[in-house]
């Protein structure tokens, strides 16, 4: 039987590894910044019955263009960030990760250049390995800010199509301040997206670029209900943006994207949003404690306005990280040398990961 090496791969391709972090059956799991809480059992009632009515009509194809989630998704923007928005200016898709590559191959492609700031989201270069787009990165400052001035020296000699804002950032959890992301939408000549994967769990006070979008008809702002919602199984991201944007983003989806289950499992839970943001508000608060405890105890830890913290500096990461998965807690790592990243669980899960720690770091 032959194996990859036999087949015509792509040049580009050989060597390369799928995405994926490791996916362990251990006791504490806060690797892959989860919401630790399931749905409840009226939001579980609630996804059957909606299910159970898609179900019905499954011998036709779906709502092709999503209008009906597209127009709850609108709404849920408006409450959460103030920001009025119409369905128009609204695309979803199978997580934000295909949302991200859809506007990398409308936006991306060969002899074209996309533009990062790292450390950041590990997916990027591979949404533009995928779209033929040269990925380009200009290093954060030692606290993972962007550098406003490299930025605009970037901009100004590389011309990318597209530049990826991440905030709140991954790995390292920390918020771009608006006058950044200005910056960087004055300077960029074509797209500007910031991934807002996390926005729901970032501190009071905190703006979202959804603020920005009347005045800058280039600016995307990627979301997700994987995080906040609670829906990583049911994959469902979203972007919002000018209507020429999601008119472009269409030229390039796959026919009939979203299905009939995901789009009723999605409406559903935007019903339940106040309900889910009860649970963020109890992840903010313990993140919150997780940072204070961690600073405690000498470690270095970035700001975070997400749902995970990202803390060192080790001398040996993973010894520390082989050291807490011996004893039942899997965090990641990922980043930086000498950094680590541990999701926010419940209360008795980051008790777990304290005391695994403090044995492991004594």
């Amino acid at each position: 039987m032959s194996d990859l090496h036999d087949l015509p791969l792509r040049d580009d391709l050989r060597g390369q590894v799928p995405y994926g972090a490791p996916q362990l059956d251990v006791a504490v799991r806060l690797n892959v910044n989860e919401n630790p809480y399931p749905p409840s059992d009226a939001l579980v009632a609630d996804v059957a019955a909606a299910v159970a009515d898609a179900t019905r009509t499954l011998n036709r194809y779906p709502d092709r263009d999503a209008l009906g989630l597209r127009a709850d998704l609108a709404a849920y923007l408006g409450r959460e960030s103030g920001v009025i928005l119409s369905a128009d200016q609204l695309w979803a898709a199978n997580g934000s990760n295909e949302v991200m590559h859809q506007l990398l191959q409308a936006f991306g492609g060969p002899d074209r250049i996309a533009l990062g700031f790292s450390p950041t989201y590990s997916m990027y270069p591979d949404y533009c390995r995928d779209t033929f787009t040269h990925y380009v990165v200009v290093p954060r400052r030692d606290d993972f800010s962007v550098d406003v001035d490299a930025a605009r020296e970037a901009i100004a000699e590389h011309a990318p199509s597209v530049v990826l804002l991440a905030s709140p950032n991954n790995p390292t959890g920390t918020s771009l301040p608006l006058d950044t992301v200005r910056a960087v939408l004055d300077a960029a000549p074509g797209m500007v997206v910031v991934d807002e994967a996390y926005a729901e769990f970032r501190q009071a006070g905190v703006p979202s670029a959804l603020e920005l979008l009347g005045e800058h008809p280039r600016l995307v702002v990627t979301r997700t209900m994987s995080k906040a919602f609670g829906l990583a199984g049911a994959r469902l991201g979203y972007l919002a943006a000018s209507p020429a944007v999601v008119d472009a983003v269409q030229l390039v989806r796959l026919p009939y994207h979203l299905s009939a289950v995901t789009q009723a499992v999605a409406r559903t839970a935007l019903t339940h949003s106040d309900e889910l943001q009860a649970q963020v508000a109890l992840l903010r608060f313990e993140r919150d404690r997780l940072v204070e405890w961690l600073r405690g105890r000498g470690h270095v830890v970035a700001d975070s306005d997400a749902n995970f913290v990202f803390f060192g500096l080790f001398d040996d990461r993973h010894t520390v990280w082989q050291g807490l998965l011996d004893r039942g807690v899997l965090i990641r790592e990922t980043g930086p040398d000498r950094w680590l990243r541990v999701s926010v669980g419940t209360p008795e899960e980051n008790s777990a990961f304290r005391a695994a720690l403090e044995e492991v770091t004594a």
